[in-house]
C-alpha cells in the first residue's frame, strides 16, 4: 500500500499516515502560511504601541524617578517589621485590608467603604479602567501627562483623545470642557500636580469639568502632599494631615479634590505612598470615590492584591506621617523653590515652577546631551524631550540639598562648556 512521503522542504511537522486510515494523526501537515504568528494574535494597536520603559541607568545621584529622596525613617521600617514579626507568614494576607481602609478613610477624610487600597496606584489605574474602557469608549487626557493612561487606554481597546496643555504649560480647561461636551469621554483624567510639568487644576476649574461630564472625572494626587497654591513655593495648605493623630480627618497634607467627592459622584481620586510616603519599594496606592463606584471598579482587583508587610507598612506611615513624613515633605517643597531659584539663575535653563516634587527645566542645549554630561558626573535625570510639547526640556527630581547642590555645580559647569 502506497504512503504518502515525509514532510517535504519548508513543512514543520509531519507523519506517515495510510491514506484510508480512520485514527487521527496526532500530528498533522502544516504548511509554513497557516502557522499563527504572535502578530497575529496581539491586538493591532498593542502592536503599533511603544512599551512603557526606563532606560537601565544607574547613578549616585538618582534625580529621574520623582522619589522621596530621603529613606523610610528607621523608626518606620522598625515599627512594620515589629508588627509582622508575630504574623504567619504561610498565611494570605487579608482578603480586604479593611484596618488599612479605615486608616486611610481618616487620613483622607473620607469614609472606608469609599476606599480601594491597591498594589501601588498603576494597578488602580488599570482596574477603573477594566471596568470603564473599550472599544468604542474614550479616555480624554491632557499631554504632556503621565504615559501609562494611554498605554493601559490603547491595551484595552479604548480611544484616547488628548487636549495640550497651554503654551506655558498649565490645564487649558476652556480646551478640556470643548472636548468633555464634543466627545463625551467615558472617563477624564487629570493628574494634579502633573507628571511630569508639575501644575495644578484648581477646586473652581476641577468643579465646572464635574458639572459638564456625563462619564466619570478621575484625579490622579500621587504628588498632592507637595502641592500649595498660592504663592510660587510653599503657600497656604488648604489643610494638613496633623489632626489625624488627635482623632481629627485630614485629606494627607497638600491641596486636594477629597473634600469634592461627597457633591460629585463622577469623582474619583488616586493617591500612592511611592512618593511623599517613602515607600515606593513596597508599591502601595489607593483610590477614594463613592462606595457604588468602588463596589464596581473593586471587581477588576486580583485577590489578595496587597501583601501583608506593605499593608502593615502603609498603615505605619499613616500613624507616623506628621512626626516623620510631613517633616520630609516641608524640606523637598524648601528645597525645590530653593533648586527653581538656582536653575534659574544659569545662562541656558528656564525651569518651570512646580507644585510637585519635580520640575521641567527647558534648555537651550539638546536635552538628551545635557542627560549625557550629567551621567558622565554621575547624575541621573529625566530626558523628557520625547513628550509632547518638552522638545528642549529635562526633568529633574529634588534630591536632598547635598543632591541638589551636586546638580546645581554640574549644571553650571555643563552650561559654561565653551561648544
Amino acid at each position: 500500500m502506497a504512503t504518502k512521503r515525509g514532510p517535504q522542504r519548508g513543512s514543520r511537522a509531519g507523519v506517515l499516515v495510510a491514506p484510508h486510515s480512520k485514527e487521527l494523526s496526532l500530528v498533522s501537515f502544516v504548511d509554513e502560511q497557516s502557522i499563527v504568528s504572535i502578530s497575529n494574535s496581539i491586538k493591532d494597536p498593542v502592536l503599533a504601541l511603544r512599551p512603557y520603559t526606563l532606560a537601565p541607568h544607574r547613578a549616585s545621584v538618582k534625580l529621574n524617578q520623582n522619589e522621596n529622596p530621603w529613606d523610610a525613617p528607621a523608626e518606620i521600617k522598625l515599627e512594620t517589621l515589629n508588627r509582622m514579626k508575630d504574623r504567619a507568614w504561610s498565611r494570605y494576607p487579608d482578603f480586604t485590608p479593611q484596618r488599612l481602609h479605615e486608616r486611610l478613610a481618616k487620613f483622607s477624610g473620607w469614609q472606608p467603604d469609599g476606599v480601594i487600597a491597591g498594589n501601588g496606584s498603576n494597578e488602580l489605574i488599570q482596574a477603573l479602567l477594566m471596568v470603564t474602557i473599550g472599544e468604542g469608549k474614550r479616555v480624554l487626557i491632557t499631554e504632556p501627562t503621565f504615559a501609562l493612561y494611554r498605554q493601559i487606554t490603547t491595551v484595552l481597546g479604548g480611544e484616547v483623545v488628548s487636549v495640550p496643555l497651554s503654551r506655558d504649560l498649565q490645564f487649558d480647561v476652556a480646551a478640556l470642557l470643548e472636548e468633555i461636551e464634543q466627545k463625551q469621554p467615558a472617563v477624564t483624567i487629570i493628574c494634579s500636580p502633573n507628571n511630569p510639568t508639575g501644575c495644578v487644576i484648581s477646586d473652581e476649574e476641577l468643579v465646572v469639568l464635574l458639572k459638564a461630564a456625563r462619564g466619570l472625572i478621575v484625579v490622579d494626587e500621587a504628588y498632592h502632599e507637595f502641592a500649595h497654591p498660592g504663592s510660587p513655593a510653599r503657600g497656604p495648605r488648604r489643610r494638613s494631615a496633623a489632626g489625624v493623630a488627635n482623632g481629627q480627618p485630614g485629606w494627607g497634607g497638600g491641596h486636594s479634590a477629597v473634600p469634592l467627592l461627597s457633591d460629585h459622584e463622577n469623582l474619583i481620586v488616586l493617591r500612592t505612598f511611592s512618593k511623599a510616603m517613602a515607600l515606593a519599594a513596597l508599591r502601595v496606592g489607593y483610590l477614594l470615590a463613592s462606595p457604588e463606584l468602588v463596589g464596581e471598579i473593586a471587581k477588576a482587583v486580583l485577590p489578595y492584591n496587597l501583601n501583608a508587610l506593605s499593608q502593615t507598612a502603609a498603615e505605619v506611615a499613616i500613624d507616623m506621617f506628621e512626626a516623620k513624613l510631613q517633616p520630609l515633605v516641608e524640606a523637598i517643597c524648601a528645597e525645590r523653590d530653593r533648586l527653581y531659584v538656582e536653575l534659574a539663575s544659569i545662562p541656558g535653563l528656564v525651569p518651570v515652577q512646580s507644585q510637585a516634587n519635580f520640575m521641567v527645566v527647558r534648555s537651550n542645549k539638546e536635552p538628551k546631551r545635557v542627560f549625557a554630561e550629567l551621567l558622565k558626573r554621575d547624575i541621573l535625570i529625566r530626558d523628557v524631550s520625547g513628550y509632547p510639547m518638552l522638545k528642549d526640556y529635562f526633568r529633574v527630581s529634588v534630591g536632598t540639598p547635598e543632591e541638589n547642590d551636586l546638580l546645581i555645580r554640574a549644571l553650571r559647569e555643563i552650561f559654561e562648556m565653551k561648544e
